[in-house]
C-alpha cells in the first residue's frame, strides 16, 4: 500500500470521517483549507479510487465515494510496510513498544493476550 499525497490525505480524512458516501461536489465544499476545481476533487477521487483507497457507487448521473477500508486498516498497513524496511524486526518492535505510552503499551498487552486465547 502506497503512502498518500497532502490533498490525497485530505480527501480521505474527508471520508472518512463520513457515515455515508459522498459526491466530488461534497467532498470540494468539504476541503476548507482549499479552494479547488471541481475536476481537481474528481481527478483526485478517481486516482483514489484506482488505487484502490474508494470504492464509488453510481447515483444517477453522479459518483458516490467511500473509503474502501478504515482509517485504522490503512495506518495499521503503513506500520507493517515500516516494519518490512527494517533489517531487524525485533529491534524495531522492542524499540517501539518502549515509545509508547503506558495506556498504549495496555492496549497491544490487551490484543496480544486476545490473540494468544483465540
Amino acid at each position: 500500500m502506497k503512502g498518500l499525497g497532502e490533498l490525497e490525505r485530505s480527501i480521505m480524512n474527508i471520508l472518512w470521517a463520513q457515515s455515508s458516501p459522498l459526491t466530488a461536489r461534497e467532498v470540494g465544499r468539504l476541503i476548507a483549507e482549499r479552494d479547488l476545481a471541481p475536476t481537481t476533487v474528481m481527478t483526485v477521487l478517481d486516482r483514489l479510487t484506482r488505487k484502490g483507497f474508494l470504492n464509488r457507487i453510481r447515483d444517477g448521473r453522479a459518483w458516490r465515494y467511500e473509503p474502501a477500508e478504515s482509517r485504522d486498516t490503512y495506518i495499521a498497513e503503513l506500520m507493517l510496510e515500516a516494519l518490512e524496511m527494517t533489517g531487524d524486526r525485533s529491534a524495531a518492535l522492542t524499540r517501539f513498544a518502549q515509545a509508547v505510552a503506558a495506556d498504549e503499551a495496555e492496549i497491544l498487552r490487551k490484543a496480544l493476550t486476545e490473540l494468544e486465547d483465540e
